[in-house]
């Protein structure tokens, strides 16, 4: 009896296997590259089963990095998952454990193709910049790649802090060692002579920043533009936005004194928006360290010393409190550019001070800003919304840079490009005080902009 039930079993397990080679199959053979489990690729034979499991898995994972992308990781569902492969959700549970396990295997994917394509551009390139260009340089023609159905997908790790703590402290052990691989080159770039003297940590932040969103706007942006992407990035990280003949800025001190407004200190109304703004504050805070999903309303309130009852009497729910952090972040963004419009200096150091100036919103008291990462875990028509007043600010940044690029200023690049680049680096300040303390933040601020305006050149440099 109990022989009869094993071998229904094992006929029952082939079949489904079965089903999944044939499914997975369909979805892609490319997916056999970068997610493979070196231990698989031992025995290259199409017989081997732990290479055929690696493959079908590398399926999985971009398949899963796709949506998790482009919908988040709350609106994604192993269901979503197991639909666009053809397979049941029961059949998934051969690959993964749980949906949490499925987003840390797609963020370990991830980390070992930036380290992987570390080793390629180190191999290939004796010389510290060159390694750096081509390092980010992959990163960008990955997502090309991948978009035009070449190459499979990657997940950003948008819900990072949201994992379990010790998938957390893996993937951070590897990004910290990817890091400290990229810093290196840096300093031997410029010990070298070949990269000009920079703040190596500061710069390093700045260039991952500047990618950190890519996966997102390459995907909305049109085909030919986005073609265009990589010889951008070399140039940009390269020489700079600066003219070779244009004089060294920045000019006046960003002053976050625009941000502070005398208050009625008994009026009711005002009250109620001061205490609306410090759950905003508060809510930010930690949206920006756990993600969406790793946010609970305890934490919140605690940070507040405040009761439940007193964040219910300004917002719904979670998802209206994230929703008004980003109102919120828009609202400063668009003061910035409402007073750097109106300041009188060229255009370059306009965009220099509104560069500034969100740099020290992020790590400052008047912060910070929330990242936008967070962003896909809400509603397509809020999201919608939000992202149509972002490109509002993005369109008046770029008439900056085409009015610099017009009064010879800047050297003639492609301003949209520019600006979802340097928006990207803008976005991640506020991670920099984890990596080093911040003295002056005018004087960071100065730091983390000048990749932008100087480049690694040496020549770039004033």
């Amino acid at each position: 009896m109990a022989k009869s039930h094993r071998q229904r079993r094992v006929k029952y397990l082939k079949f489904k296997l079965s089903n999944i080679e044939n499914a997975l199959g369909r979805f892609g053979a490319q997916s056999q590259r970068i997610f493979l489990d070196h231990t698989a690729l031992t025995n290259h034979s199409p017989f081997s089963r732990g290479l055929q499991r690696e493959t079908k898995r590398a399926a999985v994972l971009s398949c899963a990095a796709k949506l998790l992308n482009t919908k988040g990781a709350r609106s994604t569902t192993l269901t979503d998952i197991a639909s666009r492969l053809g397979l049941t959700k029961t059949s998934l549970y051969y690959y993964v454990s749980n949906k949490e396990d499925l987003i840390y295997q797609c963020y370990q994917a991830n980390m070992q193709q930036a380290h992987d394509q570390l080793d390629l551009a180190v191999q290939q390139h004796s010389a510290p910049l060159a390694c750096l260009l081509a390092f980010f340089e992959s990163q960008i023609a990955t997502t090309l790649r991948s978009l035009d159905g070449e190459g499979d997908f990657y997940a950003a790790p948008l819900e990072f802090a949201s994992l379990k703590a010790e998938h957390r402290t893996v993937l951070e052990a590897a990004y910290r060692q990817l890091l400290g691989r990229l810093i290196d080159l840096l300093k031997r770039g410029i010990e070298s002579g070949h990269i000009r003297p920079c703040d190596p940590i500061v710069t390093i932040r700045a260039m991952i920043g500047a990618m950190d969103w890519s996966f997102y706007w390459l995907y909305e942006m049109p085909r030919d533009e986005a073609e265009q992407v990589i010889d951008v990035v070399r140039d940009l990280l390269t020489h700079g936005l600066l003219n070779p003949n244009s004089d060294y800025f920045p000019g006046q001190q960003a002053d976050l004194a625009i941000f502070s407004e005398q208050e009625p200190a008994f009026d009711r109304d005002t009250q109620n928006r001061l205490k609306q703004e410090a759950f905003l504050k508060a809510g930010t805070r930690c949206f920006n360290q756990k993600g969406f999903s790793g946010t609970s309303l305890d934490e919140i309130v605690e940070q507040l010393n405040v009761s439940k009852g007193a964040f219910y009497y300004h917002f719904a729910n979670k998802e209206a409190l994230l929703t008004q952090c980003y109102d919120y972040t828009l609202d400063q963004l668009e003061r910035v550019i409402t007073h750097v419009e109106h300041i009188d200096a060229t255009p370059a150091a306009r965009l220099d001070v509104a560069m500034r100036l969100i740099f020290s919103l992020q790590n400052s008291e008047q912060g910070p800003l929330i990242h936008f990462n967070s962003i896909t875990a809400l509603p397509p028509d809020v999201r919608r919304r939000l992202l149509d007043r972002l490109n509002a600010v993005h369109s008046t940044l770029e008439t900056f840079i085409t009015a610099a690029t017009a009064a010879s200023q800047f050297r003639t690049l492609p301003a949209g490009i520019v600006i979802q680049l340097l928006t990207g680096t803008l976005n991640a300040a506020i991670d920099l005080n984890e990596w080093q303390a911040i003295d002056s933040i005018d004087q960071s601020a100065v730091d983390y902009c000048a990749l932008f305006f100087h480049g690694l050149a040496p020549s770039a440099a004033p």
